[in-house]
Parts: structure tokens; C-alpha cells; sequence
């Protein structure tokens, strides 16, 4: 992780550079995120969430050492050197398995942890936010930076015992909820300097009682609130007036940049201020799949209209069967009925369709619309109608007219953004 701690070395120095991470387990939002490093010669940071890969296989059906096979396996096949590859593990605690007591959703966690160090993830995000079965329904930081330190421990033995660059640390209580806000937002509140303050001492403390000095060292980045986030059908910008207080902040926190959860959605502009303003790495990650979910349903519409739809691979439509035959993904977070449940399950920014992807049924159904643009070039009018930047790439002879490659093409425009609000030339 020699090149993360340059990142937050460099930017404590006073240049504005940053980096951007991409949270998706989705092999064509991989195959952008590692071919658009390769391109920029840059790195590409991979990050799993804990729900998407754990130990008992996460939403992907992946663990750990199999998710990280999967991401090096795609560098490999586009050409992007391994070592140019920074994989790290996002929201590692209890997330998953906050209906069980504290003390076994924690072991559980410890597992999750160790097993992600052990299989080479280097950039730690430890998060003990979330509240238990039995525990108060707001933690305070001593209980979080316990909790926390609990399972820096157990990721410092798991890299002693394989070896390799030590890992880096991420903390911070005041992290968004996973993939967007559940509810419809209202006015965001950025963190409080203090508060920031009040969770780098309590962390600090806990590191120091349980002998962690040394890990305490490779501890990057702290998790706040800069005041952006996204719901349904609204993003809030990220406005630097109402950060600045906080932003100020950081020089007094020894070595730490600041770490901006849900991005997605931000204008470039605003992805370059909070960059400029010490929010030096940036997540994205429904945003991606949002443009992967793009380029497949205008791909899909290029199908029906060009084959009929006696031969359509059909993947809009089995995608949003598989919605409502099994709705444990999105019942928690689309409320609405009839029409405007639909446009949700289609259209939310928050993209629970990714989800889905990994789904028996939509997986053949994409596979065939696949074996479709291979098997003949699609006319070029319904490109230029339905997908007009794949369009001009393949005129420009920048891609071939297959539906991985326009897909690709489609979710790099996202990937093209944060490289610029990342890059201190800019």
C-alpha cells in the first residue's frame, strides 16, 4: 500500500492530489476500474464491501481470497500489472450481522478480517458504527474505537502470519449507510471539526491500550460526513462553504486525510473541491453499476429493434422479474406501489439492480446479448440512438461494437471524472 500512504503523504504536503475507489464486485465495473488505470497509468483501488464478500460468501456468493483471484485474473487478461492493483475491504465489522448480539457478530467480523488480510487486501476500512442486537441505537466513539481496535488486532496477527506490506488503516464513526440512504434526505449536517477531533483522540487511546502503536502509524484516513449523499432520486452537492470548518480541521490531525463516502452522482466540479478541500480519497461504487445498468438497458432496446423480439436475450425484462419474485434486496428501501415502484426498481440512483446481476436467469440473459453483438455488428443508426458515446467510439475505431467493450466504454465516462478531480494538474 506503499502507493496510498504516497497519496495521503503528497497531499499532507500541500498538493491537491487524491484517489478515487471503486466499491463494485460487477466483473465489466472491474474491467473499466482496472483498463482505465492501465490507460492513465495509474493504480486501480478495488474495494469489497462486507456484505458484498465475507466469509460466508456475501451477496456475490464470493469470499475474500476468491474476489481478490477474480480482480487480479481481470488485470491479468487487460494487460494492468498486478502490483498496480490496491485492493481493500470496505465497511469490515458487524454490518452483516447486526441482528446478532455484539460479542458474535464481532467474532464473526474478526474471521471476516483476518481472512481479508490474509488474502492480500491491504487497505482496511474498519467500521464498528452500526449497532448490535442488545446495544444502545446510537454508539459513542469509545465503544466504536473498541470495537474497532478488536478487529485491528486481529488483522495485524493475520498479516504477520502471511506476510507481505502491512496493511493501512481507515476509521471514523459518522459513515454514510452503505450504498445510500435508505429514506428520502433532508438537510445534510457536515461533521461537526470537533467531532472529527473527538474520534481521531478516542481511536488513538484505544490503539494505545491495546499495544497497537505501531498500526496506529499506517492509520490513512478518517471516515466523516462532507455533506454529500444521494437517495432515490436526489443528490445532495457537495458544497465547500458549508465543509470549510471542517476541512480547516485536518491540520490538526497528525497524517490523516480525510476519506468521502457516496460521491456518486457529484458533478466533476465538485468531486475536484472535495478533493482540493482534504477529502483526498473518494468512494463510488452504485454509480458505476448505475452506468453498467445504462448501457445494458440501451443495449437491450438495440437488440429488440434490430433482432425483433422473438430473438431479444430479453435481460431488461428478466432483471426486474427477478426484482419482484425476490424482493430481500430492495424491500428495505422502495416504499412506493404501482407506477412508482416500477421507475425505483428500474431507476433509483441507489441501484439495487446490482444485486441481481449475479442471478442465474440474468446472467444467461446477458451472456446472450452478449453472443448477439459478437456474432454481427449491430446498424449504426440504433447505436447513435440508444448509446451515442459508444457510437462515436466505434466510429473513431476506439472500441469494437460488443457489448462488453460499449459497456466498458459507458462506465469509464464515470471512472474519467474522479481521475480528473483526483489529479493535482487539474
Amino acid at each position: 500500500m506503499n502507493a496510498l500512504l504516497e497519496v495521503t503523504r503528497r497531499h499532507r504536503g500541500g498538493v491537491p492530489v487524491g484517489i478515487y475507489s471503486v466499491c463494485s464486485a460487477h466483473p465489466l465495473a472491474l474491467r473499466a476500474a482496472l483498463e482505465h488505470a492501465r490507460d492513465m497509468g495509474s493504480h486501480a483501488l478495488i474495494e469489497a464491501t462486507s456484505n458484498q464478500v465475507n466469509q460466508e460468501g456475501g451477496y456475490t456468493g464470493l469470499k475474500p481470497a476468491q474476489f481478490r483471484t477474480r480482480v487480479l485474473e481481470l488485470a491479468d487478461a487487460c494487460g494492468l500489472a498486478r502490483e498496480r492493483v490496491l485492493l481493500g475491504g470496505d465497511h469490515l465489522g458487524p454490518n452483516p450481522w447486526q441482528s446478532l448480539p455484539s460479542e458474535e457478530a464481532l467474532k464473526r467480523a474478526g474471521v471476516m478480517v483476518s481472512e481479508y488480510v490474509t488474502a492480500g487486501y491491504r487497505k482496511i476500512h474498519l467500521d464498528c458504527s452500526m449497532a448490535c442486537a442488545g446495544d444502545p441505537p446510537v454508539l459513542t466513539d469509545p465503544i466504536v474505537a473498541a470495537r474497532a481496535t478488536q478487529l485491528c488486532a486481529q488483522a495485524e496477527a493475520a498479516w504477520r502470519r502471511s506476510g507481505g506490506e502491512p496493511p493501512v488503516y481507515v476509521i471514523g464513526t459518522e459513515v454514510p449507510v452503505p450504498g445510500g440512504a435508505r429514506e428520502a434526505l433532508g438537510e445534510l449536517a457536515v461533521t461537526e471539526p470537533e467531532a472529527a477531533a473527538a474520534t481521531v483522540e478516542a481511536h488513538r487511546q484505544a490503539f494505545s491500550e491495546r499495544g497497537l502503536h505501531e498500526a496506529w502509524e499506517r492509520v490513512i484516513a478518517l471516515v466523516v460526513q462532507p455533506g454529500v449523499e444521494f437517495d432515490h432520486d436526489r443528490v445532495v452537492q457537495y458544497q465547500p462553504q458549508k465543509a470549510r470548518r471542517l476541512s480547516a480541521a485536518l491540520a490538526a490531525i497528525p497524517n490523516l486525510v480525510f476519506e468521502a463516502h457516496s460521491t456518486d452522482y457529484q458533478p466533476e466540479a465538485a468531486l475536484g473541491a472535495l478533493v482540493r478541500d482534504h477529502f483526498a480519497i473518494l468512494k463510488v461504487g452504485p454509480a458505476v453499476t448505475f452506468a453498467l445498468r445504462e448501457a445494458v438497458w440501451a443495449l437491450d432496446r438495440i437488440d429488440r429493434e434490430w433482432r425483433g423480439e422473438a430473438q431479444a436475450a430479453r435481460v431488461r425484462e428478466t432483471a426486474l422479474e427477478a426484482m419482484r419474485e425476490d424482493p430481500r434486496h430492495w424491500r428495505a428501501y422502495y416504499h412506493e406501489s404501482g407506477r412508482a415502484l416500477d421507475l425505483q426498481l428500474e431507476y433509483s440512483l441507489s441501484d439495487r439492480i446490482r444485486y441481481y446481476w449475479p442471478e442465474p436467469r440474468v446472467s444467461a440473459a446477458l451472456e446472450r446479448l452478449d453472443a448477439a453483438f459478437r456474432a454481427h455488428n449491430p446498424p449504426l443508426g440504433l447505436l447513435s440512438q440508444y448509446l451515442p458515446m459508444a457510437y462515436e467510439a466505434v466510429r473513431a475505431g476506439a472500441i469494437a461494437p460488443r457489448m462488453t467493450e460499449m459497456v466498458v466504454h459507458h462506465i469509464r465516462h464515470i471512472l474519467a471524472q474522479y481521475t480528473r478531480a483526483c489529479d493535482s494538474d487539474n
